[in-house]
């Protein structure tokens, strides 16, 4: 029964996200002919908001099927433990696995769940960037490297990418209700995950896999996401750690 329940979950939020919300999606490069089919891996790059489940609104039904069936989500343990949004969290994917903060066995469960048809989606810098360009405590937004162990453990299909252009201008950090009726923008980026896997293999060897995957997609995050509508948010953030701000993975 819960792979039906998140199924008509995901699809009560699209309609909420399509019905308040509109939508610029364009394609980097070339994506092929149906962009939305065998996707193994989905990163959502430039993480600003507690509201990117309005992306929903973007995504085609057979994608939420997938998710609903097939999918793994890493979040954060205090996250999950916390009551109505741990359950919200907890319904989003047939497989969502609260982690830690380190590389242990919370993060090898994640990796176990990636069997034949399985579509992992993470946003790999584990925290959210405020209204500075930085994250709560002041640092640049990096990425963590557990995005590459998911690439390296993943089944041959696509890799699909996210480039956010913010929702600081839906609602800021700190914020408890978005703005209606703004303009979401997104640009999205279909790869042979094969392909890009073996690249990097082969430039960088397993050791420094890892590494080459992070410094790369922060590349592509720079270069790539759309420019960012910023609004004063209506109030200073708490300064304690947000639940978006614990959703990290190693």
């Amino acid at each position: 029964m819960q792979p039906y329940f998140t199924y008509l979950l995901i699809q009560v939020l699209r309609l909420i996200s399509r019905i308040f919300y509109r939508f610029e999606v364009n394609w980097i490069g070339d994506p092929p002919e149906d962009p939305w089919v065998d996707l193994r891996v989905v990163a959502v790059l430039n993480h600003t908001s507690l509201y990117e489940w309005l992306f929903a609104g973007v995504v085609p039904n057979r994608m939420i099927h997938q998710l609903a069936w097939h999918g793994v989500v890493p979040i954060a343990e205090k996250t999950a433990k916390r009551q109505f949004i741990g359950r919200f969290y907890g319904m989003i994917a047939r497989h969502v696995v609260p982690i830690t903060r380190k590389r242990d066995h919370t993060w090898s469960e994640v990796l176990g769940r990636i069997e034949k048809d399985a579509m992992v989606i993470l946003l790999p810098e584990g925290r959210m960037k405020r209204s500075t360009g930085l994250d709560l405590h002041g640092r640049p937004m990096t990425l963590r490297r557990g995005i590459a162990d998911v690439i390296h453990s993943s089944q041959p299909g696509r890799f699909l990418i996210a480039y956010s252009g913010g929702l600081h201008h839906v609602q800021h950090p700190g914020e408890t209700f978005p703005r209606l009726f703004k303009t979401i923008r997104m640009n999205l980026e279909n790869i042979d995950l094969v392909k890009y896997r073996q690249e990097w293999l082969e430039k960088a060897g397993e050791e420094g896999f890892r590494d080459a995957i992070k410094r790369d997609l922060e590349r592509r995050r720079d270069l790539h996401c759309p420019e960012e509508e910023s609004i004063t948010p209506k109030k200073p953030a708490p300064p304690t750690d947000s639940r978006g701000d614990q959703q990290d993975e190693p």
